[in-house]
C-alpha cells in the first residue's frame, strides 16, 4: 500500500459525508429490524431502535452528523408507512417531513443537554450521571414524539381523540430506545479490556445454567405458570449480577437480550406481560423493559463508582505510605546528621578545651622550662667571672652545657608536638632492625648516656609501612625515658617487635625504677613529671601518646616502682 492510498484512506475516515452515509445507513438498518418488533393488530412498535441510534451516533460523531438522522429518518417512517398501508399523498409526504424535523430535533436537543450537563463521552460510569441521562431522556423523546404526533394529527393522518394514546406510546418506544439502544453502542464502542479468568468463567457458566433451569422449570415442571407469571422477578437479580460483577458491555448485552426475548414472547402473546389488551401487554412491557435497563444501570455505575474510589483510597494510601517513609528516611537522616553535628561540635568542644588546657600549661611551663636553663646560664657565667681556678671553670663549663642541653631537648620536644599537630601521617618502609639503632647510636652521646645492656627481637613476615618520623619520635622518646631512669647496676632494656600484614605490636621493657602508682593515670598529661628531679620536659610520654593516636594505634603502659616500666605499642600498617 503505497502513500497515496494511505491519504485517500485518511480523508474518507475523516470525512464527514462518509459519516452521514454511514449514520444514514445504520439508521435505515435499525428501522427494519424495529419493524420485526411491532405488535399484529395495531402496527405499533414496542421500541424503535432508531432514536436509542440516533442520540448514540451524535454523541460518537458529533452535531455535525445531523442530517444524516433526517435523512434516515424519512427513508425509515417512509418503511413504516408502507409497513402500516398507508397510500402515498402530500399529506404523507408533511407528516414524513415533520417526523424527521422532530426526530432530528429530538436527538440533538438530548446531545446539547448530555454536552452541557455531564460533558463525557460515557455517561453511565457515575450514578448521577446516569439520574441526569434518564431526565434527558425523558425530555428529549417528548420533542420527537410530540413533533411526529402534531404532524400527523395536522395532516389529518391522526384523530384528536387518539392523540394522547399515540404520543404516549411513540413516547414510551423512543424512551426505551434510548436507555436501551444507546448504552449498548457507547459501551461497545468505548475502549475496553477483554479480561478472562477462571473465576469470570465459572460465574459465567453458573449464569447461563441457572437462566436454562428456569426456562426448563417454566416449560416442563407442573407449576410452569407460576414461572411464568413470576419471570420478570427471576430476572432481575440475573441483570443486576451482571451490573455488579461484569462490565458494561456485558451487562447492556444482557439488558439487550432480555428486552428483545420480552418484547418476542409479548407479541407473540406468550409469557408474562401477554394481558388481556395489546395497550396494556405493550404498556406493562415497555414499563418493564425501562424500569430493569435503568436500574441495572444505576446499579453497575454505583458499583464503578465504589470501586474506582476504593482503587483511588488504595492508590491514595500507598502514596500516603510512600510519604511517611520518606518522610520518615528524611527524619532519620536529619536526626542521624543532627546527632553526627551534635558529635562533632561535642568533639570539637572537646578538642578545643583541651587545646586550650594545653595551651595554658604550654605558656606556664615554656616560660618556666625556657627561662630556667638560661638563668641557670646566666647564674653560672657571674660565677665564672669571678673565678680563676681552671678545674672550677671546667665544672662550671660542664654546668652550663648540661643547661644548655636540657633546653635543646625540651626546644626539639616543642617542635616534635608541633610538627606532629600540623603535618599529615606520611608512608615509608619501616626498617625497626636499622631505626633502633640509629636511635642507641644517637643516645649514646648524650647525657643520658649510660652501659644499657639491649637485647632486641624483630618477628617480621610482611613489610611495613607507616610515618618514619613519627615512628622515630616515639621510640626515641620511650628508649631516652628508659634509659634516663635505669638502675645503676646492669641497666637493661628490651625491644620485641612482631610485624604482621595489619599490625606491629611493639613491646619495650626496662628494669629501672618503674613509676609510681599514684603517678600512672597523669603519665600521659601535657608537662606532667613522675619524679622531681628535672630530668625531663615532661612532654614525651604526651608526645608518644598524641603521635600514637595520629597514626591511629594504641599505647599503654604498665610499671612496678623499683621493678621497672614496659610501653605497650600496637601501630597500624598501611600496606593497603
Amino acid at each position: 500500500m503505497n502513500a497515496s492510498t494511505l491519504k485517500i484512506l485518511a480523508r474518507v475516515k475523516n470525512s464527514d459525508d462518509l459519516k452521514i452515509v454511514a449514520v444514514s445507513i445504520f439508521y435505515f438498518l435499525s428501522a427494519q429490524f424495529g419493524l420485526l418488533l411491532s405488535f399484529s393488530e395495531s402496527k405499533i412498535i414496542a421500541l424503535w431502535p432508531p432514536a436509542g441510534l440516533a442520540l448514540a451516533l451524535l454523541i460518537l460523531f458529533k452535531h455535525k452528523t445531523w442530517p444524516a438522522i433526517t435523512i434516515g429518518s424519512l427513508i425509515a417512517y417512509a418503511m413504516v408507512f408502507l409497513f402500516q398501508g398507508t397510500p402515498f399523498s402530500f399529506s404523507v409526504v408533511m407528516a414524513l417531513v415533520i417526523t424527521s424535523i422532530g426526530n432530528t430535533c429530538e436527538a440533538l436537543f438530548g446531545y446539547y443537554l448530555i454536552s452541557k450537563f455531564i460533558r463525557v463521552r460515557n455517561p453511565f460510569y457515575k450514578t448521577g450521571h446516569v439520574f441526569i441521562f434518564l431526565f434527558v431522556t425523558l425530555c428529549m423523546c417528548i420533542i420527537g414524539s410530540g413533533i411526529g404526533s402534531l404532524g400527523m394529527w395536522a395532516n389529518n393522518l391522526l384523530e384528536l381523540e387518539d392523540f394522547t394514546s399515540y404520543f404516549s406510546s411513540w413516547w414510551l418506544s423512543n424512551v426505551i430506545s434510548v436507555l436501551i439502544i444507546t448504552p449498548f453502542i457507547i459501551s461497545w464502542t468505548a475502549p475496553f479490556k477483554l479480561e478472562i479468568s477462571w473465576s469470570r468463567t465459572l460465574e459465567a457458566v453458573i449464569f447461563v445454567g441457572m437462566l436454562t433451569v428456569i426456562l426448563l422449570t417454566m416449560e416442563y415442571s407442573d407449576f410452569s405458570e407460576t414461572i411464568e407469571k413470576s419471570l420478570p422477578f427471576l430476572v432481575m437479580p440475573f441483570l443486576l449480577w451482571l451490573a455488579f460483577r461484569f462490565n458494561l458491555q456485558t451487562t447492556m448485552s444482557g439488558i439487550l437480550i432480555v428486552s428483545f426475548i420480552a418484547i418476542y414472547f409479548t407479541i407473540n402473546k406468550l409469557g408474562p406481560f401477554s394481558l388481556t389488551t395489546e395497550y396494556d401487554s405493550r404498556s406493562i412491557l415497555q414499563i418493564f423493559t425501562g424500569v430493569v435497563s435503568i436500574s441495572t444501570l444505576i446499579l453497575y455505575a454505583t458499583v464503578r463508582e465504589r470501586a474506582v474510589a476504593q482503587e483511588e483510597i488504595k492508590v491514595f494510601n500507598e502514596k500516603l505510605e510512600q510519604k511517611v517513609r520518606e518522610r520518615t528516611e528524611e527524619l532519620h537522616e536529619e536526626i542521624r546528621m543532627r546527632k553526627k553535628s551534635e558529635e562533632t561540635i561535642k568533639i570539637s568542644n572537646s578538642k578545643l578545651r583541651k587545646a586550650n588546657i594545653e595551651l595554658d600549661n604550654f605558656v606556664y611551663s615554656v616560660s618556666h622550662d625556657l627561662r630556667a636553663p638560661i638563668a641557670s646560664v646566666l647564674g653560672i657565667v657571674n660565677l665564672a667571672t669571678k673565678e680563676n681556678d681552671i678545674e672550677m671553670m671546667q665544672k662550671y663549663l660542664s654546668m652550663i652545657a648540661d643547661s644548655a642541653e636540657r633546653q635543646d631537648n625540651f626546644i626539639q620536644d616543642i617542635l616534635d608536638l608541633s610538627r606532629n599537630s600540623r603535618l599529615d601521617v606520611g608512608r615509608d618502609q619501616i626498617n625497626f632492625d636499622n631505626l633502633i639503632t640509629e636511635i642507641f647510636d644517637q643516645l649514646k652521646y648524650s647525657a643520658v648516656d649510660k652501659n644499657v645492656i639491649k637485647e632486641i627481637n624483630i618477628s617480621q613476615t610482611h613489610s611495613f609501612i607507616s610515618d618514619k618520623k613519627r615512628i622515630k619520635v616515639i621510640f626515641n622518646n620511650i628508649i631516652s625515658n628508659s634509659i634516663r631512669y635505669s638502675r645503676e647496676d646492669n641497666p637493661m632494656i628490651k625491644i620485641d617487635v612482631e610485624i604482621d600484614e595489619a599490625t606491629a605490636k611493639i613491646q619495650v621493657h626496662d628494669n629501672g625504677q618503674g613509676i609510681p602508682k599514684r603517678h600512672m593515670k597523669k603519665i600521659f598529661d601535657m608537662f606532667y613529671r613522675a619524679t622531681d628531679d628535672n630530668a625531663g620536659s615532661g612532654l614525651g610520654l604526651y608526645i608518644v601518646k598524641e603521635t600514637i593516636e595520629k597514626l591511629r594505634g594504641n599505647v599503654n603502659i604498665s610499671s612496678l616502682e623499683n621493678e621497672g616500666t614496659t610501653v605497650n605499642l600496637e601501630i597500624p600498617n598501611l600496606t593497603g
